[in-house]
């Protein structure tokens, strides 16, 4: 619900911060006072569209902030996080500037925030019910989903939705196979000779480290022989090779044993040396004829590194990515062959739209029921809200195809008058009409409304009396679900609210400027006075005043709330 807002030079507010409670508040003033100037404010700051006009005369910038708690809509921080808008837990905290020039921000939670953001956030969180103000049940959507929320309807809803898209996706697939059934063909003729191409190469990613290998060697094979052969030739056929040295110093070393042993420790250390340089004579001789064993496999594994170069080449890979080319490529062909047969996916379609229109029908017999019952329960709150003869209903507007939301729209009518013909609830003229409308509908449906917190303009336009009683009584019923705000200048309403702020102006420093102040109990009693007798008080005035009060908290207990702690009034 709203906890908080402040207000900083917006219109002829200068500076102003509300703490807000739960329940009913009425606010009361004078007229021309200024009591729309706060449904004014949270509608900015709610992504409604503002002017530079609204910048207080002399002042830079206008600044609204509202706080809202939404530990309890976990619908709300669901949206946040995925909008990456999340603030402090348990806390919406909406903000928007508007300077001079007309230009204007807006902020979630600290964050930048476009309009729609703002807008998007604001569904969840607020309603205004009034004329020339935001109404979400003004929105075809939101008169869907307050059927179905007030059924209980809104996962069939969901089941129906994804019934329709399954069968929707089969549709578009056989259509675009249809108008396309010669690229397709074309398109399937190419990736099977492509297929085939790649599986003839069968190339694996793990050849080709070997491929690199074997290609290196190859292309250096006679620079590899020559340095081969001059090793051989170094170390034993040369006329001054190292073996035939070592092996001439050897035999004198063994001769000298006869009169030096002390040799013996030289010529072992030569004669190792001896075979290992015999070892390297034999490995130089085995890797020629290695080189030399077979000139055409040699060929051949140059041919296999120029097949899969030129393969990579033309695909436009790497030689390593070929295998996932080849891949890819077998997928799309599989994609392609699941809807090559205009049999098969027909048959597919047909199935995906009988399970649609089952659940659809079962859905709208529902809604059926459902319409009738909210329909009846409006109308006979109408009968109460000075609308006798009034008629509401929840049409069921038949699809000629259905959609993700069924086989029908939902458009709530009325007829605000005795023989006057159902219209469209969007097409109200009248905005006294159209608040108390909405007020007879949020009360038949508050058991399944989402938004915590209404506020009501107008509602107790052309109306007096008992009716103003019965209008206060549903405000009242409603504040006990929901956080109610309502503009009103009748008595009998805000006598039924659990509090109740007082709106005036004054001109300070040759400025006019509009205060909200919280009102004790004393304080009621003079301002519901007023609004009874007007400009003259009187004391039987002042009892009737008192009196109202007390009947009302008889009737309908409730808390008072106290005054907002971070202050409630204008501060100059």
């Amino acid at each position: 619900m709203l906890k908080f807002l402040s207000i900083r030079d917006f219109v002829i507010v200068e500076s102003l911060e509300l703490d807000f409670t739960a329940g009913f508040t009425a606010l009361t003033g004078e007229t021309g006072a200024g009591k729309s100037i706060l449904i004014d404010a949270l509608s900015l700051a709610l992504g409604e569209r503002g002017d530079a006009g609204m910048v207080r005369s002399g002042c830079e910038r206008a600044e609204i902030a509202a706080e809202f708690d939404i530990a309890a809509l976990p619908q709300v921080q669901n949206w946040l996080r995925e909008q990456e808008l999340e603030g402090d837990e348990g806390v919406c905290l909406l903000r928007r500037t508007l300077d001079v020039g007309g230009r204007s921000r807006g902020f979630i939670n600290g964050s930048s925030a476009t309009l729609q953001q703002l807008r998007a956030a604001a569904d969840f969180l607020l309603d205004i019910h009034g004329q020339h103000a935001h109404q979400s049940l003004l929105r075809a959507d939101a008169q869907r989903e307050l059927l179905d929320s007030h059924a209980g309807l809104s996962k069939d809803c969901d089941h129906v939705a994804e019934h329709y898209k399954t069968w929707q996706t089969l549709h578009r697939r056989r259509t675009q196979l249809q108008q396309n059934a010669e690229a397709v063909a074309a398109e399937r003729e190419l990736l099977v000779f492509q297929r085939r191409e790649l599986e003839t190469l069968n190339f694996a990613e793990a050849e080709w480290e070997s491929l690199q290998a074997d290609h290196a060697r190859l292309s250096h094979a006679a620079s590899l022989l020559e340095t081969a052969q001059f090793g051989v030739e170094v170390l034993s056929e040369s006329d001054t090779a190292c073996l035939a040295q070592l092996n001439a110093l050897v035999a004198r070393l063994r001769a000298g044993l006869e009169f030096d042993t002390s040799l013996q420790d030289t010529l072992t250390i030569l004669e190792s040396a001896q075979n290992e340089l015999q070892e390297a004579v034999y490995a130089l001789r085995h890797y020629q004829e290695k080189l030399d064993a077979d000139p055409q496999q040699m060929r051949a594994q140059e041919q296999r590194i120029a097949d899969v170069m030129e393969a990579a080449r033309k695909y436009r890979v790497k030689p390593e990515q070929l295998p996932q080319t080849l891949a890819d490529i077998a997928a799309r062909l599989d994609e392609l062959g699941g809807s090559a047969d205009m049999a098969e996916l027909a048959k597919q379609e047909a199935a995906a739209q009988g399970a649609y229109q089952t659940a659809a029908k079962k859905l709208s017999a529902a809604r059926t029921v459902a319409a009738k019952k909210l329909s009846g329960e409006i109308t006979a709150a109408m009968q109460t809200l000075a609308m006798q003869g009034g008629q509401f209903a929840v049409a069921l507007l038949p699809l000629a195809e259905g959609n993700a939301y069924g086989l029908e729209s939902v458009e709530l009518q009325v007829a605000a008058n005795q023989g006057s013909p159902l219209r469209s609830l969007a097409k109200v003229a009248s905005g006294g009409e159209l608040s108390r409308i909405s007020l007879a509908i949020q009360v038949a449906a508050s058991s399944a409304a989402s938004v915590p917190t209404l506020i009501f303009d107008e509602v107790d336009s052309g109306i007096g009396g008992r009716v103003a009683e019965i209008v206060g009584g549903l405000l009242k019923q409603l504040g006990k679900r929901h956080q109610v705000l309502c503009v009103t200048h009748l008595p009998q309403v805000a006598a039924q609210a659990d509090g109740q702020w007082q709106v005036s102006k004054a001109i300070s420093n040759g400025a006019t400027l509009s205060h909200i102040q919280v009102l004790n109990s004393e304080q009621r009693v003079e301002e519901i006075a007023r609004m009874l007798g007007g400009a003259t008080i009187t004391e039987t005035t002042r009892k009737h005043a008192a009196e109202m009060l007390i009947t009302s908290s008889l009737s309908h207990p409730h808390p008072t709330p106290s005054p907002g702690g971070r202050g409630s009034q204008l501060r100059d």
